[in-house]
């Protein structure tokens, strides 16, 4: 690809920057952690591909391209749930602005879990989580979410999926081509 294009990220566990990788890769693009990039920098490249981990209905580092003027700015998220059912649009509410909301192109990712390997407070999160969503209710009530997440619950489990990439990668190529020909037309 020889426009300029970011992919930047920020990963707590590895899933989300395995998915950066896989999208940089394919991209040809440049790779770079979060706590390596600063705002003002994301206006020199073509497009931005940003990547965060979803945690307690945050994205991590968001604040790195919530507050950024990007023409083609692109979010993709990793989390345990399964994007085909599950509304994100409350946690892209709480991250991002209204008016950014509306020219972001969104993709979501399934990641991987090891409760092992999770920190205390992580831990501790993790079991609230499921005492606040499964815990009152009678099993023949879970939604199918709720279903998946005590499914994983304190197991090691890994929904990580290379071709899952696909849809994102084509959008950034189509973006960039478009790009490229409008600036031919100068």
């Amino acid at each position: 690809m020889d426009k300029k294009v970011l992919v930047a990220y920020q990963s707590k566990y590895g899933a989300t920057r395995q998915y950066a990788a896989w999208i940089a890769e394919e991209l040809g693009a440049e790779l770079r952690e979060r706590k390596n990039v600063k705002p003002s920098e994301l206006g020199e490249y073509d497009c931005v591909v940003y990547g965060g981990g979803l945690y307690a209905g945050d994205v991590l580092g968001a604040d790195l391209v919530a507050k950024v003027a990007c023409k083609n700015m692109v979010l993709f998220t990793v989390g345990l749930a399964d994007p085909a059912i599950t509304d994100y649009s409350e946690i892209l509410s709480k991250n991002f602005p209204q008016k950014m909301r509306k020219s972001l192109k969104v993709f979501h990712f399934r990641g991987s879990i090891d409760y092992k390997k999770l920190s205390l407070v992580h831990r501790i999160m993790m079991s609230v989580m499921k005492r606040m969503t499964v815990g009152r209710k009678k099993s023949e009530e879970w939604t199918e979410e709720e279903k998946l997440f005590v499914g994983t619950y304190g197991n090691q489990v890994d929904f990580t999926d290379r071709s899952s990439i696909t849809p994102l990668v084509e959008y950034v190529c189509e973006l960039t081509q478009k790009k490229a020909l409008r600036d031919g037309d100068d």
